[in-house]
């Protein structure tokens, strides 16, 4: 199947596509505000830049979109039809270097959420996160 946007019209919606502020990162910020949590946002001397850091918890989250980042199982991580040999690379470069970077978290103290895309449209991020909460104030790892 053809794409039905000309290289040129491709080219100009991907580059809008924005890496950071996205709306399901607002949505979880809000939430997090909302239930009296700060955080800092971005932090560039961490690995990977997570979107959400709560620093005195040691508590890293990450707002991936399922398609960008593989969400395994979920309908946004579908595969494009065309140039698909890049669109594999670029994948399986994005999955590694999220793998990477959790892991250089992970042996610094530091512990990661991920939230996922398809988790802030249905709201069930809500839930993972006050689990997370509850693990930490009751000391659990």
């Amino acid at each position: 199947m053809t794409d039905i946007w000309t290289p040129e019209k491709r080219s100009e919606v991907m580059s809008r596509i924005r890496s950071g502020n996205t709306k399901p990162e607002r949505i979880v910020r809000s939430w997090l505000h909302r239930s009296g949590y700060r955080f800092r946002l971005h932090r560039k001397n961490l690995p990977g830049s997570p979107d959400i850091v709560l620093s005195r918890l040691f508590l890293a989250i990450f707002v991936h979109g399922c398609f960008w980042h593989r969400h395994p199982d979920c309908k946004y991580a579908y595969n494009p039809k065309t140039n698909v040999d890049k669109w594999e690379r670029k994948f399986r470069e994005n999955v590694d270097r999220d793998q990477r970077v959790q892991k250089k978290l992970r042996e610094t103290g530091w512990r990661v959420v991920v939230i996922w895309e398809c988790q802030v449209k249905s709201g069930k991020f809500a839930d993972i996160l006050t689990n997370v909460f509850e693990e930490l104030e009751n000391g659990e790892n």
